[in-house]
């Protein structure tokens, strides 16, 4: 049986890679490695050399141009040293070989400004999303509920079909090209989670419980082959019971870890 290597990008202005790493760690991952895009940069490390990439939360280079542009750029055009690769060439492969991915939070940012989702036709490098600013002008941090697809292909959702979960962002607010684009993610299943209220548990479009204004409460997305995931709440900030706002009251949810548990259980079937 392979080893479950995970690779955790980190540097430039993210800050949640360690919760990202232990998430992976407690979810039975065999080896996982916090790697700062530098070292992708100047070849010391290489992304497809992994499984799972997980590109974590935090505000990458300030969220300079807007969340996580300035680091699609570095993804797209910086070449590897001494060659003519780019790094997104690296990420290119690693979904070519069956590999997985999942992007939270400033990581969804930066998969959709680079056109790994929503991937229609394997098309990996076509922008048709994006995610702006919160309708309420300001930066959301609070719990929400979200309702899981359960007829989704995402690898990393099996299973659930609800969660709790943090976010913490100021520029959440899914946006499509056009209406065709979003059809196009219905049809295919491709809406993985959304905002519900808590006490119906379904999508809702209502403040504060969609922080953000999202189209069609749209709270996280994958590709096709529902190897590549993106949402904007942290799963990897519900690691323990005890995070949960109200544990001492005797409540609790799901925890995020299931997610990065389905993803290793994935991997250890299909490598």
């Amino acid at each position: 049986m392979r080893k479950i290597k995970v690779i955790v990008t980190a540097g430039y202005g993210t800050n949640c890679e360690r919760e990202t790493a232990y998430a992976c760690q407690i979810a039975g991952a065999d080896q996982v490695d916090i790697v700062h895009l530098s070292s992708l940069i100047y070849g010391e490390v290489r992304i497809d050399d992994y499984h799972l990439l997980c590109l974590p939360g935090g505000f990458l280079d300030g969220d300079h141009l807007g969340a996580a542009q300035a680091g699609a750029h570095r993804f797209r055009y910086a070449r590897v040293k001494d060659t003519e690769e780019r790094l997104l060439d690296q990420v290119l492969r690693l979904i070519e070989q069956g590999g997985l991915i999942i992007g939270i939070c400033n990581g969804f940012q930066l998969l959709v400004k680079l056109g790994l989702l929503p991937g229609f036709d394997r098309n990996y490098e076509n922008r048709l999303t994006s995610l702006t600013y919160n309708d309420s002008g300001r930066f959301e941090d609070r719990w929400v509920k979200l309702k899981i697809n359960p007829d989704s292909p995402c690898v990393f959702t099996q299973g659930l079909t609800e969660m709790y979960l943090p976010v913490r962002h100021g520029e959440g607010k899914f946006v499509v090209k056009d209406e065709g684009i979003l059809k196009r993610l219905r049809e295919n299943k491709q809406i993985v989670c959304q905002y519900a209220d808590p006490k119906t548990g379904e999508p809702t479009m209502e403040y504060p419980y969609n922080p953000n204004g999202s189209v069609e409460a749209i709270a996280g997305i994958c590709d096709e082959t529902g190897r590549i995931f993106g949402l904007m709440p942290h799963p990897e900030a519900y690691n323990h019971f005890t995070n949960h706002p109200r544990w001492r009251r005797g409540e609790g949810d799901t925890l995020g870890v299931s997610l990065f548990k389905n993803a290793v259980s994935y991997l250890r079937q299909n490598l």
